[in-house]
């Protein structure tokens, strides 16, 4: 019988004896956690060994956005524009597409094209994540129904896009496209594939499929707050656009006067006050030179879009052309930090 209480003491001190060896583990563990969590949360400069995707959290570890996007409206020209690379306003895109990788930074962009427009209350995001080109234009040379221009979407930003749009009560449908050449031409021109290349995800919203500025404007508004997420949203179209006219002076090109006389008054009301902008902007088409300078008005909604999304930032006129009975002119809401 004196055995039995020496086995039991044995073993209690046996089972104390592994009590002490795996809190030691655990403590060990949760020390090396603790170091390895704080070293990765100093070392936020380190670079991603992750492979490429179509997110914004993967995309941010090739880029460091500020904490607000600027919006920019492009003047971006028809299927020919992508071969007349000595053009001004080719130059002028270049400057401006790397004023974006190389200083805004963005972690997606977010685009409406003058040419694609939807239902008459509701408005397409294109979900799809690989997007192929869609040559919408017709009569030109074979070889430019070969062009290319590498790009990939983005699901997680559309449904990002798609959130903030219901939320502010615009209708919205999920569709499955590529880009239409009112993008892919004029990104080809500020986002040179092989030495200017964007390399983030692009997600193409259409404008609705009715004339109204007003919705327009509500739209951008509704997607202010991406900025701060790292979206640079982007409106795509032209400051004066009357291809009627265009095409009757092909042989003689003279400057028409609403070329000029209507982008200034562009000028001008993006410039205005953010509270007193919308009212500004709504202006603009009842100006006597508006029709002649937009007969349609696909081209310049997309400026009413960026606006709204401008929130509180002021906007600029960065450089003008008038050609024809065309304007070339480029917008920016918000500053740029330096590089």
């Amino acid at each position: 019988m004196p055995s039995a209480p020496s086995y039991n003491r044995s073993l209690l001190h046996s089972k104390y004896a592994w009590c002490f060896v795996l809190l030691g583990i655990f403590s060990i563990q949760l020390v090396y956690r603790t170091a390895q969590s704080r070293f990765q949360q100093t070392d936020t400069n380190a670079p991603s060994t992750a492979p490429a995707a179509s997110t914004m959290s993967e995309a941010a570890s090739h880029s460091q956005s500020p904490s607000k996007m600027p919006v920019y409206f492009l003047g971006i020209g028809g299927p020919n524009f992508m071969e007349a690379k000595d053009h001004p306003a080719f130059l002028k895109l270049g400057e401006i597409g790397r004023e974006i990788t190389t200083k805004v930074k963005p972690k997606a962009v977010v685009v409406f094209s003058a040419h694609w427009q939807h239902g008459p209350s509701t408005v397409a995001v294109n979900v799809a994540e690989k997007t192929d080109l869609i040559y919408d234009f017709y009569g030109f040379p074979p070889h430019y129904y070969e062009y290319e221009y590498p790009n990939k979407g983005s699901r997680e930003v559309a449904e990002k896009v798609i959130e903030k749009l219901s939320i502010a009560g615009i209708g919205v449908d999920r569709v499955h496209r590529g880009l239409d050449h009112g993008v892919w031409v004029g990104f080809l021109a500020a986002f040179d594939p092989k030495k200017n290349p964007l390399n983030i995800p692009i997600v193409q919203v259409s404008l609705l499929g009715n004339e109204d500025p007003d919705q327009h404007y509500r739209i951008g508004r509704a997607l202010e707050k991406l900025r701060d997420e790292g979206v640079l949203i982007i409106g795509a179209g032209m400051a004066v656009h009357n291809l009627h006219d265009f095409r009757k002076a092909r042989s003689n090109p003279k400057v028409m006067p609403y070329a000029s006389s209507f982008e200034e008054g562009v000028k001008e009301a993006v410039a205005v006050e953010p509270e007193g902008r919308q009212a500004a902007m709504m202006a603009l088409l009842k100006r006597s030179d508006a029709k002649a300078a937009h007969p349609s008005l696909e081209h310049i909604l997309p400026i009413y879009v960026a606006a709204g999304a401008a929130g509180s930032d002021v906007g600029e006129r960065l450089w003008a052309l008038p050609e024809g009975s065309l304007n070339w002119a480029q917008y920016r809401f918000g500053a740029v930090a330096a590089a």
